[in-house]
């Protein structure tokens, strides 16, 4: 953007003491969105003092948010919901500039990879060894404890980029694959578990009313793509004290993934100086809710 001269006076004010001043200053340079960020970034690199760069730092990770907070209201609003979208969204919450399309050609690629061992006669729990073979054994996706000390364990490129990943992150890869794949397969809301449970195919879980253990083959561990039974599952409610419900085996909507994906993020971000990043994630999960 060419400079001007309210902008340059705008930009003499960013290191004002005074707070009122730097409040007012941040709000006119965010007016100017995005087109501004060019400007900011050439300030920053020319500006010897920290505490000026930590203001123009801030500055720009707002008018990224801002941004972002349109994006997501539009992807809330949006008749589909797309899982694999809503995913990069929170990804760009922590990398603004990220390149979708090489995130976008590895899915693809796994996707591939799977569906040429896929064909229409196997079973679902055949279908399902395809997906854990392909996916945690050819291309060795790990997945690790969640650890609030390592952000990047839940950002879907990062988890694609370094091969590991949390059971959230792991668990979304799984989903967003199935759907891809229209295999009959969705995350449930198992407590403190991330669980793909396989419908059966003729099962309507978006429609069905009754009790929709009834239309489960089997369950997936989306952390490593472990199979496990109707009672394995009844051994860990009791093992675990809570008593089973049908909510619990109901597929969990794609807002719903990624605003409980962003309050886990939001988690990562205790410590003083980032904790306007908690606040502003958990703003993100609100406007899902």
């Amino acid at each position: 953007m060419q400079e001007t001269k309210e902008l340059n006076a705008l930009f003499t004010l960013i290191d004002d003491p005074d707070e009122e001043v730097y409040t007012t200053v941040t709000d006119k340079i965010v007016e100017y969105g995005k087109p501004i960020i060019p400007n900011l970034e050439q300030l920053w690199e020319t500006t010897p003092n920290e505490a000026i760069q930590e203001r123009i730092e801030l500055i720009i990770h707002r008018l990224h948010y801002t941004d972002l907070v349109a994006d997501f209201i539009e992807w809330k609003n949006s008749p589909f919901n797309d899982l694999l979208f809503g995913a990069l969204l929170v990804s760009k919450f922590q990398y603004p500039d990220l390149q979708t399309a090489p995130i976008l050609q590895d899915i693809e690629k796994i996707k591939r990879n799977i569906w040429l061992e896929l064909n229409s006669f196997l079973t679902p729990l055949e279908q399902a060894n395809v997906l854990t073979s392909i996916l945690y054994n050819y291309y060795r996706l790990n997945g690790v404890e969640v650890n609030y000390n390592n952000a990047d364990e839940f950002f879907l490129h990062k988890v694609l980029e370094n091969k590991k990943g949390n059971s959230i992150a792991n668990g979304m890869i799984y989903q967003i694959l199935c759907e891809k794949l229209d295999i009959h397969a969705r995350v449930i809301n198992i407590p403190k578990q991330s669980i793909i449970a396989f419908y059966q195919s003729d099962f309507d879980y978006q429609t069905y009313q009754g009790d929709h253990q009834d239309g489960i083959h089997f369950y997936v561990d989306a952390t490593n793509g472990q199979a496990f039974s109707q009672k394995d599952i009844e051994q860990y409610f009791k093992k675990s004290n809570v008593t089973p419900s049908n909510k619990y085996f109901k597929p969990v909507s794609s807002k719903k993934i990624i605003q409980q994906l962003l309050e886990e993020i939001a988690k990562c971000f205790n410590n003083p100086p980032n904790a306007y990043k908690r606040v502003e994630l958990l703003q993100l999960a609100d406007l899902l809710a």
